[in-house]
């Protein structure tokens, strides 16, 4: 059986981001002989029970996920050319019913607190209340510990690897 397993991908639920059928990949998890498959949209969790049915009746383990943009403060929504919003990719995965239902409370607090411009945003203090059963991973360029790697160096990139193990431990 295939040990390798893909755990960021986006399907056409990804707003303006993805284009995978989830039929279609869920089959090519299928053909590949992949004990699972995870979907990680950006911003949304729409695809989900799609997903989840899919990968059921093709026997395939689904693991549900979002790449999430993360926001310093999810409530400050006016910015201006010298003081833009940055935002950084933060992929969650669930390990269990409860990472499920926090990944849905995060998701759902984005849009209703943090929704700034097309994104629906989070931030740390809500990381922290929520993050029980989710695995965070330092994602992709776009992660806060890339960024802090490429733009402060190592050093500075560790420290914050730190603070997602504070939270996160070794998930």
């Amino acid at each position: 059986m295939c040990q390798f397993v893909h755990i960021h991908n986006h399907t056409d639920y990804s707003l303006l981001d993805g284009a995978s059928k989830i039929d279609k990949l869920v089959k090519k998890a299928k053909n590949d002989n992949m004990p699972a498959l995870a979907i990680t949209d950006h911003g949304n969790m729409f695809g989900v029970y799609e997903f989840v049915q899919t990968c059921n009746k093709e026997g395939i383990k689904p693991i549900i996920g979002c790449e999430t943009y993360l926001v310093e403060n999810r409530f400050i929504k006016s910015f201006s050319k010298q003081n833009k919003d940055k935002r950084y990719h933060q992929l969650l995965l669930a390990k269990n019913d409860i990472g499920y239902q926090n990944l849905s409370k995060l998701v759902s607090l984005s849009y209703k607190e943090g929704l700034y411009s097309k994104y629906p945003r989070i931030d740390f203090e809500l990381l922290e209340r929520f993050s029980e059963g989710l695995i965070a991973t330092t994602c992709c360029i776009a992660g806060i510990v890339p960024q802090t790697i490429l733009h402060q160096g190592i050093e500075a990139g560790e420290k914050e690897l730190i603070k997602w193990q504070k939270i996160f431990g070794e998930d």
